[in-house]
């Protein structure tokens, strides 16, 4: 009995411990995952911009990203491994490199973005061919090497004379706060290469500009040809997000996301113009990196529901003029949690080939709901819910049903639309019984005569 009795608490040991470890396992992933969704790969042209840029680099381990810091042309670079991403986010803070390492060129990078990855790349005026050709990839056209973005009536006090330090005015950012963060007022500086963006491609947003008066050209040579980019169409700052929601972010500046340009006071060289304590690069550039790397504008479909109004549950087909409610949970990422997305244009289509019924759903709680009466069309249709407005990942929910027409049962016994052809009827009815009458009165009488 002893012996049974040591047993049974060996097992219960063994047990206890196993069921402990289990636990730890289950945290160990679940802290892994929360890690992995952060695994970003730094490139650079020299070790030295990890310390000339440490305050970008720390706002983002800061906020958990897992930062792995290799040179661009690391021989041991690789994205993929085993048909796998190593990585979710892509920084290239390496303008002049000519050839990366490794396994990684403009095909593979391409392959990233396809594959969902999100992708921040810093250029300036050593710019080489890779970035270029990843940039055209984008929708972007960088300007030659060696070329800057100038303009003589907006640069800085320190500019060195080539007009080259530009002053972005806060006018010339995209209005989209899910992007640029919300308006400190501070411009921005700015110096490096120009780019344009392709007028065929919709996914490319403009989102900081030169301003009417600046181009970009060699800045020691005389103009001899038309600018490659000239006034608003001068691009400081583009972004992308693919039709997969994966976002790229080019920048023609790199030091614009160094520590000096962050605390560097800023003043347009234009006299009685504002003298700022510290330029507003650094909210840029903390509000671009939570947008490029999807910790601002995600958006998700929560629960959907229908059913006719009145009942809880959906038929197996509705019929022709039900009055139906459609229910959706529309949700938004903040802080890392999934809170009630708050918005007010967000649109219902009832589709079969065209869209029959379109209509705004109304914010009821933390949920989007509509009642609608479904069209007098019977066959296979859809409750569409395609929302894609600035800043956002695209949304889309779409729920088939069936839509059937009246049974023998459910038609009106008497249509109002009939009563003409009712009316006739039993008019005919009154004449004939009319006729009758008559008919037979005059036989009777002609038979008495």
């Amino acid at each position: 009995m002893a012996a049974a009795g040591m047993c049974v608490r060996a097992r219960a040991v063994v047990s206890g411990f196993s069921g402990a470890l289990l636990c730890l396992c289950v945290l160990l992933v679940t802290l892994h995952r929360a890690v992995a969704d952060g695994r970003t790969l730094v490139l650079l042209d020299n070790v030295n911009i990890k310390d000339t840029h440490s305050i970008f680099f720390r706002s983002l381990t800061d906020r958990g990203f897992e930062l792995t810091f290799k040179t661009a042309d690391d021989p041991s670079l690789s994205l993929i491994k085993y048909g796998q991403f190593l990585y979710d986010h892509l920084i290239i803070f390496s303008p002049s490199v000519e050839d990366f390492g490794g396994n990684i060129n403009v095909e593979t990078i391409t392959a990233f973005i396809d594959g969902g990855g999100n992708v921040l790349v810093a250029a300036n005026s050593d710019i080489g061919d890779p970035l270029r050709e990843l940039g055209s990839e984008c929708g972007i056209e960088f300007d030659e090497e060696k070329t800057a973005v100038i303009d003589h009536h907006n640069y800085d006090v320190l500019d060195p004379g080539e007009h080259t330090l530009i002053v972005a005015d806060p006018e010339n950012l995209l209005k989209a706060p899910t992007i640029v963060g919300k308006a400190s007022g501070k411009p921005v500086l700015f110096k490096g290469v120009g780019m344009v963006a392709d007028p065929d491609n919709p996914l490319v947003l403009d989102i900081l500009t030169g301003s009417s008066t600046s181009y970009s050209f060699f800045p020691d040579r005389p103009i001899t040809q038309y600018p490659h980019a000239v006034g608003k169409n001068t691009l400081l700052v583009a972004g992308l997000q693919a039709r997969n929601n994966a976002r790229v972010v080019f920048s023609g500046s790199l030091e614009f996301f160094s520590d000096a340009f962050f605390n560097a006071p800023v003043q347009k060289a234009t006299p009685g113009s504002q003298r700022y304590a510290q330029t507003g690069n650094q909210e840029l550039a903390v509000a671009l990196s939570r947008w490029v790397f999807k910790e601002e504008g995600v958006l998700r479909v929560g629960a959907v529901s229908h059913h006719p109004v009145g009942e809880i549950s959906p038929p197996s087909a509705y019929t022709i003029t039900d009055l139906v409610e459609y229910t959706i949970v529309i949700e938004k990422l903040s802080e890392g949690k999934w809170v009630p997305f708050d918005g007010d244009d967000i649109q219902l289509e009832f589709v079969r080939i065209d869209p029959f019924v379109r209509t705004y759903l109304r914010k009821k709680g933390g949920k989007y709901s509509v009642q609608l009466k479904l069209p007098d069309v019977y066959g296979v249709f859809q409750f569409k819910v395609d929302y894609n407005r600035l800043g956002y990942t695209h949304l889309y929910s779409s729920t088939q049903v069936s839509v059937r027409p009246l049974q023998h049962t459910q038609y009106e016994r008497f249509i109002p639309s009939a009563f003409p052809y009712y009316a006739s009827v039993f008019s005919m009815m009154g004449g004939l019984f009319l006729f009758s009458i008559v008919f037979l009165h005059m036989k009777e009488k002609e038979k008495s005569e």
